[in-house]
C-alpha cells in the first residue's frame, strides 16, 4: 500500500508543476489558488458528507487546521505561484525537493523525533543527483536576480509545506482522520486566499481558456483532493520525513515530460544524476541500518 501510495504522490505532483507554470496569465495568483482549492474543497465536502466521513473537530483542532490551511493550500503556492514566473517549472520541482531536509529538521525540532537510520546517506545522494540534473541549466543562467528571487520563493513555499506536514502530523498522532483535516484545511486554506484577493481587488473571473480550466481541473483534482490525500496519508503510515523522499523523484517526471514535448536533451550530468536518485531510493527502502552495516563490512 505504502508502495502505491508513493508511486501516486509522484506521478501526481511530479506533473503539476507544468499545471501551475499554465496558469500563468491574466488572473492574479490569489485568485488562480483560490479557485483551485475551492473546486478541490467543494469536492471533498460533497464526498466526505455523502459517505458520512466528515468528522467533527474540536475548536482547537480546527485552529490547527485553519493553520495547515495557511501553510500547505494558501501561503506556500502564493510563493510557488510567483515563483513560476522567474524560473523554470523543472527548477522549481527541484528546489520543492528540499522538502525532505526540511521535513527531518522540523521534525527533530517539534517531535524530538530522531531521523531514519537511512535519511541522511539517502538524502546526500538524492540532492546530489538532482543538482547534478540541474547543473547545466543552473551554470547558464549565471545567478541572474530574477533566478535567485524565484529560488528564494520556491524556498520559502517548501518551508512553509514542511509546516503543514509537522501539523498534520500532529492530527494524525491525536487519532484525527486525514480526509476530515485536509478538508477544512483547503476550506481555509481558501479563505485566505479569497480575502487577500478581496483586499487587493481582483477580480474573481477565471480565464476563459482550455489551457487555464483544463489545469485548473487538474491541479484542483488530482493535484489536491488525489494527491494530497495520498500523500497526507502516507505521512501518517511512514513519517513526515520518508514521505518527503517522494519530492526528490519530482524532477524526473517533470524532465521526462519536458523531453517528450519539449525537447530536453538529456546530457551527462543528466544521467549521472538520474542514477544517483534512483540509488539514493534504493538506501532510503532498504532496511533500516542496511547502509552502516554495508559499510562495516567494506572498512
Amino acid at each position: 500500500m505504502n508502495a502505491v501510495l508513493y508511486i501516486l504522490v509522484v506521478a501526481i505532483w511530479g506533473t503539476t508543476w507544468i499545471a501551475i507554470y499554465m496558469q500563468q496569465g491574466v488572473v492574479s495568483v490569489p485568485v488562480s489558488i483560490f479557485w483551485r482549492f475551492a473546486v478541490a474543497a467543494a469536492v471533498m465536502l460533497v464526498v466526505l458528507l455523502a459517505l458520512g466521513r466528515l468528522r467533527r473537530l474540536s475548536l482547537r483542532d480546527h485552529l490547527f487546521c485553519l493553520l495547515q490551511g495557511a501553510c500547505v493550500f494558501g501561503f506556500n503556492f502564493y510563493c510557488f505561484y510567483h515563483a513560476a514566473a522567474y524560473i523554470s517549472s523543472g527548477l522549481e520541482s527541484v528546489i520543492f525537493s528540499m522538502a525532505v531536509l526540511f521535513n527531518a529538521f522540523n521534525s527533530m525540532l517539534f517531535f524530538r523525533q530522531r531521523p531514519h537510520a537511512n535519511l541522511l546517506p539517502a538524502a546526500a545522494l538524492g540532492i546530489a543527483g538532482v543538482v547534478a540534473l540541474f547543473w547545466h541549466d543552473l551554470i547558464a543562467t549565471q545567478l541572474a536576480p530574477a533566478l535567485l528571487l524565484g529560488i528564494a520563493l520556491s524556498a520559502l513555499g517548501t518551508f512553509g509545506f514542511s509546516l503543514g506536514n509537522m501539523i498534520s502530523t500532529r492530527h494524525q498522532r491525536r487519532g484525527l482522520e486525514t480526509l476530515s483535516t485536509n478538508t477544512w484545511a483547503m476550506c481555509y486554506g481558501t479563505a485566505i486566499m479569497g480575502v487577500i484577493a478581496l483586499i487587493r481587488g481582483d477580480s474573481f473571473m477565471p480565464e476563459l481558456s482550455v489551457r487555464y480550466l483544463g489545469s485548473l481541473f487538474y491541479l484542483a483534482i488530482f493535484g489536491s483532493v488525489i494527491a494530497f490525500g495520498a500523500y497526507f496519508t502516507l505521512v501518517g503510515r511512514i513519517g513526515a520525513s520518508q514521505a518527503a523522499y517522494s519530492t526528490l523523484l519530482f524532477p524526473l517526471v517533470a524532465l521526462s515530460l519536458s523531453t517528450l514535448y519539449e525537447g530536453y536533451v538529456w546530457h551527462s550530468n543528466a544521467v549521472i544524476g538520474l542514477a544517483m536518485i534512483l540509488a539514493g531510493n534504493l538506501v532510503m527502502f532498504s532496511r533500516p541500518g542496511m547502509f552502516n552495516i554495508w559499510r562495516k563490512r567494506t572498512a
